[in-house]
């Protein structure tokens, strides 16, 4: 944007592979998949957005390697557009058909979503996007500030990892006093009270900003990165009977600041 870059990577650019996140990357049920407790190891349990996966533990790790059996995608490319279909073969008697629209606008971009239960079973879970971010590749440090449209209340947080002390909470902001060396981590910002879904993330070196604004309320906000990357996470919940669906979005906005 007006030559400005947002787009970072989860490890540095010279690590990065497809194994790691890179830019606004979605997924659902970090801790639980569906239908992952209801079967033994070695089973196959469904991956929304990816297809099947064999179970390997009695708990679910998403940042290890698994075996896949991978849904079918079907793209369909617009002008200012590009919409992906996820087609899974049936698991367990879950079934769905997810929608996933990348649509350009003149400051940003909006992720619309629609998520179909074609099983015999209920879907119930949580989605959310990790927003891998740097403004124009700034390292994260003084310059930057990520707001919040609620009082972040230290002591309601479910998790605080901050090894370098170099992350500060001030009211509805969140500072920096340097670079983090190490990575940080804040579970529910909001201390599970449901708020509003926005962030804003400003470099005030750059003057530039970018805001995510999604078209539901959340109860659980994370907040994950490290020196060249924050990762601020709004989660909607999910729950859909046999024939139900439901549809959301994000929309991303990129501005200059004062």
């Amino acid at each position: 944007f007006k030559g400005v870059s947002f787009v970072s990577n989860e490890l540095n650019e010279s690590k990065s592979n497809n194994h790691f996140g890179t830019g606004f990357y979605n997924e659902f049920g970090m801790e639980a998949p569906i239908g992952f407790h209801e079967i033994e190891k070695k089973e196959w349990f469904p991956k929304i957005g990816i297809g099947a996966i064999k179970k390997q533990e009695d708990s679910y790790d998403f940042m290890k390697l698994h075996e896949m059996k991978l849904a079918i995608f079907k793209e369909t490319k617009k002008e200012k557009s590009l919409l992906t279909r996820c087609i899974p073969d049936p698991v367990n008697g879950f079934d769905y058909l997810l929608e996933k629209e990348i649509t350009l606008t003149e400051d940003g971009f909006q992720i619309n979503y629609y998520l179909e239960n074609k099983g015999e079973k209920v879907i119930t879970t949580n989605e959310y996007c990790h927003n891998f971010i740097s403004i124009n590749k700034e390292l994260i440090g003084k310059d930057y500030v990520l707001k919040f449209p609620f009082e972040i209340i230290s002591e309601n947080l479910d998790q605080i990892i901050n090894p370098d002390k170099f992350v500060k909470i001030k009211n509805t902001e969140i500072t920096f006093l340097d670079t983090p060396t190490q990575p940080f981590f804040y579970k529910n910002l909001s201390g599970r009270n449901e708020v509003n879904a926005f962030w804003e993330l400003r470099n005030l070196k750059t003057k530039m900003a970018i805001s995510e604004t999604g078209s539901f309320k959340t109860n659980a906000i994370n907040l994950w990165g490290i020196g060249h990357v924050i990762s601020p996470e709004l989660f909607i919940d999910i729950s859909l009977k046999p024939f139900e669906s439901q549809q959301w979005s994000r929309t991303y906005r990129v501005f200059e600041t004062n």
